[in-house]
């Protein structure tokens, strides 16, 4: 196997001579792939990416004698691997500047690291461009999300122990407020006397949607996002009547018919993107697993959620739940103070509405009835983030040592009660552990679809 893959897009004759001499002479075991257009590259590159020592790209490309497809562009392929996982540094070699700070915008949006060599003069291959990739080569830059992908923690076992905990809290509170779906007289009689329904408890899309987060997690040990984005559009096709909202319907269908998901997700509202509840819905998991790491938790939040929700509000919900996941977990059994936990929320979530909501449910205290606090927060009822995710981690902070009580609590300030209850279940269960995850609740939910992903 060749010590270094460097793969190439360009079309010009003279140039595509020139690299192969330079990348021949460069490094032992060093093997050139080059494609003549952008169609040819995006469907035959994927297959060498992992081996990818560097990338260089062109952006003008000319139709080859004879061929019937166009060529396509650099920026093409530059938006297409913003999609891809980061793996080595890509060198834009255009002359075209208006494109190439198009391409670099894109290359930076992916998490690729790049550089620019500009192809002037008659030697610029064997001189700025050679320099430059060997510097890149010799200095092993393989793009700066190496070493997240390159292995799983050490600890992973463990991780995925507490991510399959709040995976537990998250499809049974998921499953208790389903089935509180009901004629108003028949809910407000349940939740006054505590009358809980009939098993099975059925999940929705929160528990769905997390099964694909948590699987992710346990291949990789970080969110690969083409791969979350289309395991959540795989699993929508399968089954989607879960509850879906509407804007989900239309952007996992696009996902699943081969439409980018930056597309899909951003052209969700007119190009402002989801702001809504689906994103922190299915996170805690997450949060769980990179419990030691706040910054990692809001990186891989982030990754989680934008590949549905393009808003920033949808994306800062994804944190702020992450966030108190991750704080839950790391502070278990420290018999530390509840409201900590939103204060660890506050503290990393972006600017924005649904950090004012955390900020104003700090100053709401924990003795008061849950009720004020919704009518205060809100419910979910509007299911957007900044209306549900303060209210739920202010609920999770008041009941944290009492998984049945705290899902009791939920339901009864009504709003998007499925969504609700997975939030506050997905973190209490790693304050109260699977022992304090009620059996007969566990034993009420339906299996949890698609246990074979399961790690």
């Amino acid at each position: 196997m060749p010590r270094h893959v460097i793969l190439i897009l360009e079309d010009n004759d003279e140039r595509i001579s020139a690299f192969s001499v330079v990348v021949a002479g460069m490094v032992p075991e060093c093997q050139l792939r080059l494609w003549r257009d952008a169609p040819s590259f995006m469907a035959e590159a994927r297959a060498w990416l992992p081996q990818a020592s560097l990338i260089s790209l062109d952006h003008d490309l000319n139709p080859q004698p004879g061929a019937s497809q166009d060529p396509g562009t650099g920026l093409e392929v530059a938006t297409w691997l913003a999609q891809q996982t980061p793996v080595c540094p890509v060198i834009v070699h255009s002359s075209n500047h208006e494109r190439v700070e198009s391409m670099v915008n894109e290359l930076r949006f992916g998490g690729w690291t790049w550089e620019r060599v500009g192809p002037w003069g008659s030697d610029w291959i064997a001189g700025a461009w050679r320099r430059k990739a060997g510097a890149l080569l010799e200095a092993g830059r393989n793009a700066r999300v190496s070493p997240l992908a390159a292995t799983r923690p050490v600890d992973h076992a463990q991780r995925m122990a507490r991510a399959r905990i709040s995976l537990d809290g998250l499809s049974v509170g998921d499953a208790f407020g389903e089935s509180f779906f009901c004629p108003e007289e028949v809910f407000r009689d349940r939740t006054v006397h505590r009358h809980e329904a009939p098993p099975p408890w059925f999940v929705t899309d929160d528990t769905v949607m997390a099964v694909s987060v948590i699987e992710a997690l346990g291949r990789d040990g970080f969110i690969e996002r083409l791969s979350l984005a289309r395991a959540l559009a795989a699993r929508y096709m399968l089954d989607p009547r879960r509850g879906y909202g509407a804007t989900a319907h239309g952007i996992l269908r696009q996902i699943h018919d081969d439409v980018p998901w930056m597309d899909a997700a951003g052209s969700a509202f007119d190009g402002m993107g989801s702001l809504g509840n689906g994103a922190a819905m299915r996170v805690a998991p997450l949060g769980a697993y990179f419990a030691d790491d706040p910054d990692r938790t809001v990186r891989e939040a982030v990754a989680s959620a934008e590949v549905t929700h393009a808003h920033p509000e949808g994306k800062a919900g994804a944190v702020a739940v992450a966030l108190a996941a991750a704080w839950t977990a790391s502070n278990r059994g420290n018999d530390l103070p509840a409201h900590l936990l939103m204060e660890a929320a506050y503290s990393l979530t972006p600017d924005g509405e649904t950090r004012r909501g955390l900020a104003a449910a700090l100053r709401i205290p924990l003795e008061t009835p849950p009720a004020q606090a919704a009518r205060v927060l809100g419910n979910g009822s509007r299911i957007s983030a900044p209306d549900t995710v303060p209210v739920c981690l202010w609920l999770a902070a008041r009941h944290l040592q009492d998984y049945r009580e705290a899902l009791w609590a939920t339901v009864a300030v009504a709003g998007d009660l499925d969504t609700n209850c997975a939030i506050v279940g997905g973190i209490v269960a790693l304050s109260v552990g699977a022992e304090g995850i009620p059996a007969d609740w566990l034993a009420a939910r339906e299996a949890i679809p698609f246990p074979e992903s399961l790690p």
